[in-house]
């Protein structure tokens, strides 16, 4: 069966349109809301994404390879991408990019924070991953659509805080969730059975520290600079292969 590109990218719009719709209330509600009511709803999904971090991270401890624990490679995975990720700079270029967007569509407040906050959280995890792989292989929608959901809630809260910048989390979706659904033919071949494959596994345990970092930002516990470790992810299945040649 042949897809054409509405059927295999029609989770992602649908998540764009979410993310967009979850935005627009939030501006809404931002001027109608006491602060201290914007401030529990932030906590509130920091506390959520601190949940979906633990649960996602806790899938290292399945991606054995070899002779080496899963929790060894995401060490050593999150290590090495958070270097190579410092040494490139990602954490500045992203915000160099949402400070561009900001200072272009005439942004104010924390545009910026919450294009990066937000842009992270809502591409990074499994159900990006295997709900892009069923979009675009298959058609299948499910997973995209109640991830669309959540985002567009998340989006609402985190609206109220950061402001505007949150929607423009919808470019990165656009690109990164449509390019992985689009790619997803040429992926069966190394992943045919992604949703129990330890390399995915690995990826998914690796993103949920990344998760873990931004509910930590989102909580003001600390500054942990994510998206310098996003290249860890591409590092994760690289680790898992050398583990099993060993």
């Amino acid at each position: 069966m042949t897809l054409d590109l509405w059927a295999k990218t029609s989770g992602t719009w649908i998540n764009v349109g979410t993310v967009l719709a979850g935005t627009s209330l939030g501006l809404l509600l931002h001027h109608r809301l006491p602060f201290r009511m914007q401030q529990i709803l932030t906590q509130g999904i920091g506390l959520l994404t601190l949940w979906l971090g633990l649960s996602m991270a806790s899938k290292l401890a399945e991606a054995r390879a070899g002779q080496v624990d899963g929790t060894i490679l995401g060490l050593l995975a999150i290590a090495l991408g958070g270097l190579l990720g410092e040494a490139n700079q990602i954490e500045e270029r992203l915000t160099q990019f949402g400070d561009w967007l900001k200072h272009r569509f005439q942004g104010t407040g924390r545009f910026t924070e919450g294009f990066v906050a937000s842009s992270l959280l809502f591409c990074v995890g499994p159900m990006t991953l295997l709900g892009c792989l069923n979009n675009g292989l298959t058609g299948d929608i499910t997973l995209l659509m109640l991830k669309a959901v959540m985002d567009g809630i998340a989006a609402i809260a985190f609206t109220s805080t950061y402001g505007v910048g949150v929607g423009f989390s919808s470019l990165v979706i656009l690109v990164f969730q449509g390019g992985l659904s689009l790619a997803a033919a040429t992926l069966t071949a190394v992943l045919p059975s992604p949703a129990t494959d330890p390399r995915v596994w690995l990826i998914t345990g690796v993103g949920g520290l990344m998760v873990l970092g931004v509910g930590l930002n989102l909580l003001e516990v600390t500054k942990v600079r994510v998206a310098s470790f996003l290249p860890a992810l591409a590092i994760a299945p690289l680790l898992h292969w050398l583990a099993t040649q060993i």
